[in-house]
């Protein structure tokens, strides 16, 4: 488990580590960065996950399970949001079922903490899912990635899938969403690319979205501009913060 800055979870815990670049949403990921740097500080996790292109660190397409790893949640006494994966893709196609099981397991066994499980591959989450094995866990929210319209259906990949709690997260915003439908997704997070190579996000991207929680009924949170400096960019909003969760939390 790390402690992490992320607005919306307390903590992040990485069963599995590494990645492929899928759509214009990987391109400055900045787990890429991340990884990079964890295989110069020598954590054999991260050796060869990443290698440089232009200039910068690209995934290889590796992935490594730690297995080592499936028990520290039973050891966090205190309740936690946790964000699992942050490295990685739980439903990566490289990560076997197996494995997915017994992420399931401990989160099971671990019902005093919330889990957000964040993918890019919808389809292959659904499909999983559909194995009679993975119950519904009320402490388990699943997700997807959208930063355009080009892939506005995975929207309707992750309304196949059954959770307890369904999730968007429309970062890198990198164009407009507004022809997506956000009807039995329970919250949304928008949020700006930031880092060196930081794409622009326009605020009416963010007020077409805020607009379709409005009509969907779902909870809107707002995590940054973004850029290359994004402290100082902020994350205010018509001069506020919205940090709103799904109902399953705030009860």
């Amino acid at each position: 488990m790390a402690e992490t800055s992320i607005e919306w979870t307390d903590a992040t815990w990485n069963p599995v580590a590494g990645c492929t670049v899928l759509t214009a949403g990987c391109t400055n990921c900045y787990a890429m960065r991340m990884a990079a740097r964890l295989d110069a500080m020598g954590l054999d996790k991260y050796a060869g996950l990443t290698r440089k292109s232009g200039g910068r660190a690209v995934w290889t397409g590796k992935i490594r399970l730690d297995a080592k790893s499936l028990e520290a949640p039973h050891a966090w006494k205190k309740p936690r949001k946790v964000f699992v994966n942050s490295m990685s893709d739980l439903f990566h196609p490289k990560v076997p079922k197996t494995f997915v099981l017994q992420v399931w397991k401990v989160m099971k066994e671990t019902p005093r903490h919330t889990y957000q499980i964040l993918t890019k591959r919808p389809e292959i989450m659904a499909e999983m899912l559909s194995d009679s094995r993975f119950s519904v866990l009320p402490n388990v929210w699943l997700g997807t990635s959208v930063e355009d319209t080009r892939v506005l259906s995975r929207l309707d990949a992750l309304r196949a899938v059954p959770a307890a709690v369904r999730f968007v997260s429309f970062e890198p915003l990198i164009g407009s969403v507004a022809a997506g439908d956000l009807s039995s997704i329970d919250w949304a997070i928008v949020g700006g690319e930031s880092g060196p190579r930081a794409r622009e996000m326009k605020p009416e991207w963010v007020e077409e979205i805020e607009a379709m929680c409005q009509r969907a009924g779902t909870a809107f949170f707002f995590k940054q501009w973004g850029g290359k400096n994004k402290k100082a960019a902020g994350r205010l909003l018509h001069g506020r913060t919205y940090d709103a969760m799904p109902p399953a939390l705030r009860m």
